[in-house]
């Protein structure tokens, strides 16, 4: 074999191996900070939102295989029902439940709250997961803007109806899953919901915002009850969440994207850590009003620390869902 040729065979070989090594390594570091202490939760209540599928679904069956009894509250009875029976199959742990809830009715939020009281009379852990982006403007049932709606009014309202419960069985916990992005939102106070003009990104950077600005006053409102309230960014995570992304349903700009998406995105499972990390984390027991990335504690953006605007968001919160705090 002349040396050209062992040159050509070297390059043929070495570098698609190199390229292939290269991008399994980029994958595993792209996973970011991983929940990996013991705990057993059984004897717990949790509720996950928006579990049927992705960081949900995945958080959901962390909790089972820890012995946690688990509500999955979803809109799509359907899917939930069999992400349900996926998860007890691979658990073994048939305390785990589907209930309907739909954070874009305020009826329907009510409803599951009065379903889940009814049922249970604890609630360790709940988990504001659901959520959408970048969707085309959309209005909730009760006339909403569908991000600012689902994101955080529905949650809002939920929460608040479950006070009572997490009260009752403290040391209890909320978490909220929030997102980076809320570092390039902003509050817009002269129109929360996006009437005059709209924006998908605008209106999906807000929602995130609100999540933190939530967390934040929640803190300060629960101090003394037993009951924390952290938020958290899951990472960029390859889940449902992208259906919304037009570009992708081009086939070919899909082909080109998916090995971009496998090396530079988390896994659901992997997105799921920093939520099972916030729910269960045994140091965190009294820690409240902090926002987690990759299971450490991360700074928010200085609008986040706006506490003026942090209360005009509570206050307008608790008119649009008929909320009364004190």
């Amino acid at each position: 074999m002349d040396h050209s040729t062992a040159c050509l065979l070297f390059n043929l070989i070495f570098w698609p191996l190199f390229i292939i090594g290269a991008a399994f390594l980029l994958r595993k570091y792209m996973q970011g900070g991983q929940f990996t202490k013991k705990t057993d939760e059984t004897g717990k209540v949790f509720i996950v939102t928006g579990s049927n599928t992705g960081i949900g679904k995945e958080t959901v069956l962390e909790i089972a295989k820890r012995g946690g009894t688990v509500y999955m509250a979803c809109r799509d009875m359907h899917r939930c029902e069999k992400a349900r029976q996926d998860i007890i199959r691979e658990s073994g742990n048939n305390n785990i439940f589907a209930r309907e809830l739909d954070l874009s009715s305020l009826e329907s939020i009510r409803n599951f709250a009065v379903g889940f009281t009814e049922e249970q009379d604890k609630l360790h852990v709940l988990i504001n997961n659901a959520g959408v982006m970048h969707c085309p403007k959309t209005l909730t049932k009760d006339g909403f803007e569908m991000q600012l709606g689902v994101n955080h009014m529905g949650h809002f309202l939920l929460t608040h109806l479950l006070l009572d419960v997490l009260k009752k069985t403290e040391p209890s916990r909320i978490v909220v899953v929030s997102s980076s992005a809320h570092s390039l939102g902003s509050i817009n106070v002269d129109d929360l919901n996006s009437e005059k003009s709209y924006g998908k990104i605008a209106a999906y950077t807000q929602s995130k915002l609100a999540n933190i600005l939530f967390t934040r006053e929640l803190a300060k409102r629960l101090e003394g009850t037993g009951v924390t309230v952290n938020a958290l960014h899951p990472g960029a995570v390859d889940t449902e969440l992208m259906r919304t992304w037009k570009f992708l349903d081009n086939w070919f700009v899909a082909f080109l994207a998916k090995p971009l998406q496998w090396t530079l995105f988390k896994t659901p499972k992997s997105g799921a850590q920093t939520s099972l990390y916030a729910a269960l984390d045994p140091e965190l027991k009294e820690v409240s009003g902090l926002y987690f990335s990759d299971c450490k504690a991360k700074d928010v953006s200085a609008a986040a620390k706006d506490e003026k605007t942090g209360i005009f968001l509570w206050e307008e919160s608790e008119k649009w869902t008929g909320v009364n705090t004190p």
